[in-house]
């Protein structure tokens, strides 16, 4: 006994589950007051109307005297309040019960707060090594200042915004910029908080700190862009105002010309907005139903209300439009004694020890390409900012980028540069390969576009819908991914700040857009845009916080039948509305002329209900046209 009552406790203290328990035991109580069961002594209605209909009444009141806010809920109030006091028990008990229905399924559509920026602080590293007379301090990161020497070894987050003033090293910036791929960095070299040091050890120049760090500045502007979104008000509640006029001038009316009190009462219950309350949340809970077996996850419950309105669909590039990770594009031999295979499995070998990604992808493409693996180097070294060095078949080899040949005083034949550019220009990365201290090629890689990224684009367009590409990539790799694609609108070396700027740039000239993105970098803009669509399967957490959307598998291909049953669902919307208030304007001329009393008129009005539900339900099984 004692456990069950502790069950109990825990129950009625979770929000959710009291809300379903109170709704079951209202639902009971009118069915039983309906059919009279079991003959009880008072109206078994009463259990709704005070489960129900009580905090809807102290709400309204509260609304009206706090702040003078008239909602859908004022009129139910009055409705609930003149049927009691009519002895319409039952009609009471119906639409206090359908009413909080309505409420419990709307909470159930919006989304609460997300906790997606305090992520973002947890990037934030809380200590700094300061390089002071040649000793290394490790103080927290608040208290470094602009000028200090910090050291950042191979693996550690930076914790501010410097300049490198010793030390060479690959750092991911993916944080900052969405680049896929490490960059190289070495003296006079600038470089980000948060980002993360991949190999070398360097020092650097305090620039920003603090609250001017980049990281510091995203998390800002996080804050802003989800603070300056508004939430969208529910159709019953916009026309509240008029609608609680219109029941009392018709019911004031009726009852001064027939004399009849009755009549009066039962307009008021007609005019509930039950239907009219359940036409929103009905037909986007369905719709939500929907996506989810395309792997669509909406996490906020008005998303698709705002989605039918967008007219661009702004995209990241890396991990988004493409794969986010390097595949080999080309190898190129100018040695006449080797050939392109065997240059490549030089190149594999020198690379197999590589930590760096783009010796992981060339060391992959050789397996691929010769089912094996290539043979062990006999010496590695990895030199960080540039490339490695290794000893392969008694082959001195180097790969690695042009201050790698340089530092070793090799020199690259301009028909090399030539084809490089070219490769370069299509928005390649190229590593440079030298077999006995002469360049003897290279090998270009680049990012995959995805296989559906046309014709999503191609569907796109025929529902009306631009697509723009924002990228924190150089040019030549924005615009050779965005002309395959086929998006005409490209915005490169795009920061977080910049994505959001360009979103604002559309919307405040009345182009509302939906940004599709994936890593940390996307978060502000993601919450800057009218509608934010993250990609749950390689997107960070905190993307997928930020976004009122999650594509659960990646898929591309199914954002425009997510754009479709947008408008698909606000088109239900429409209809659930006309069928509402068709059925309550036929329900209340019955009511003036007396042919319809209280509780059968509840009973006409929340027919309305029923075919609202039924109508949102057919959206459940709805297909874009051609999918």
């Amino acid at each position: 006994m004692y456990i069950r009552v502790i069950q109990l406790i825990k129950l009625l203290k979770n929000e959710g589950k009291r809300t379903v328990l109170v709704l079951a035991i209202s639902f009971s109580s009118v069915v039983i007051s309906l059919f009279n069961v079991g003959k009880l002594p008072i109206d078994a209605a009463w259990l709704a109307i005070v489960l129900c209909g009580i905090p809807i009444i102290k709400g309204a009141v509260a609304g009206l005297v706090t702040e003078f806010d008239i909602k859908a809920d004022v009129l139910v109030a009055i409705a609930l309040t003149a049927s009691v006091i009519s002895g319409e028990v039952f009609a009471a008990g119906e639409v206090a019960f359908i009413m909080a229905l309505g409420a419990y399924l709307e909470q159930r559509t919006v989304a609460k707060a997300r906790a997606g920026i305090e992520k973002l602080v947890r990037l934030t590293p809380t200590t700094a090594r300061v390089v002071k007379a040649g000793e290394e301090i490790i103080v927290p990161a608040e208290r470094v200042e602009v000028g200090d020497i910090l050291r950042v070894l191979a693996g550690e987050t930076i914790a501010v915004d410097g300049i490198i003033v010793t030390g060479q090293t690959s750092v991911n910036q993916a944080v900052m910029t969405g680049e896929s791929l490490p960059v190289d960095k070495s003296a006079g070299d600038e470089v980000l908080s948060g980002t993360v040091n991949q190999f070398g050890t360097f020092d650097l120049k305090a620039t920003k700190v603090g609250e001017d760090s980049s990281l510091q500045r995203m998390i800002r502007l996080v804050q802003s862009a989800d603070a300056g979104k508004a939430k969208i008000v529910g159709i019953a509640d916009k026309w509240a105002t008029w609608i609680v006029v219109a029941a009392l001038i018709s019911a004031t009316a009726t009852w001064l010309i027939t004399d009849e009190i009755i009549r009066a009462v039962t307009i008021l219950v007609v005019f509930c907005p039950c239907a009219l309350v359940l036409a929103t949340p009905t037909a986007i809970m369905a719709g939500i139903g929907n996506a989810t077996k395309f792997g669509i996850l909406i996490r906020e419950g008005d998303a698709l209300e705002r989605l039918s309105v967008i007219k661009r669909i702004a995209f990241d590039k890396t991990g988004t439009l493409t794969y986010g990770r390097p595949d080999v594009a080309a190898v190129e031999s100018f040695d006449g004694d080797l050939s392109s295979e065997e240059l490549l499995s030089l190149a594999a070998s020198a690379e197999l020890r590589s930590e760096h990604p783009l010796g992981k992808a060339i060391v992959a493409h050789y397996r691929t390409a010769a089912n094996a693996l290539p043979p062990v180097p006999d010496d590695f070294q990895m030199l960080a900012g540039r490339g490695v060095s290794a000893v392969v078949n008694n082959h001195k080899l180097l790969a690695g980028n042009v201050k790698l040949l340089l530092a070793y005083a090799i020199r690259l034949p301009q028909e090399i540069v030539d084809q490089a550019d070219t490769y370069r220009n299509a928005g390649c990365t190229i590593i440079f390969v030298s077999v006995d201290r002469r360049a003897s090629g290279f090998i270009a890689l680049s990012d995959t576009l995805r296989p559906d990224a046309v014709d999503m684009v191609r569907n796109l367009e025929k529902l009306g819908v631009k697509s723009v590409l924002l990228t924190g990539d150089n040019h030549y790799a924005a615009s050779h991914m965005a002309k395959i694609a086929g998006i005409r609108d490209i915005h490169n070396d795009c920061l977080p700040e910049n994505k959001m700027a360009v979103i604002d740039r559309y919307q405040s000239r009345g182009e509302l857009v939906c940004m599709v993105g994936d890593g940390v970098n996307d978060a502000p803009a993601l919450k800057k845009a009218y509608v934010g669509i993250a990609m749950g399967g390689i997107g960070s957490d905190i993307a997928v916080d930020a976004a009122d959307i999650v594509l659960v598998g990646d898929e591309i291909k199914d954002i425009p039948h997510l754009l479709a049953l947008s408008k698909r669902t606000m088109n239900t919307i429409k209809l659930n509305m006309a069928l509402s208030m068709a059925l309550n304007f036929v329900a209340i001329l019955l009511a003036m002329v007396g042919l319809l009393g209280p509780a059968v008129g509840a009973l006409v009005h929340n027919a309305g209900s029923v075919a609202v539900i039924i109508n949102s339900a057919l959206l459940l099984k709805w297909k874009r046209h051609g999918k």
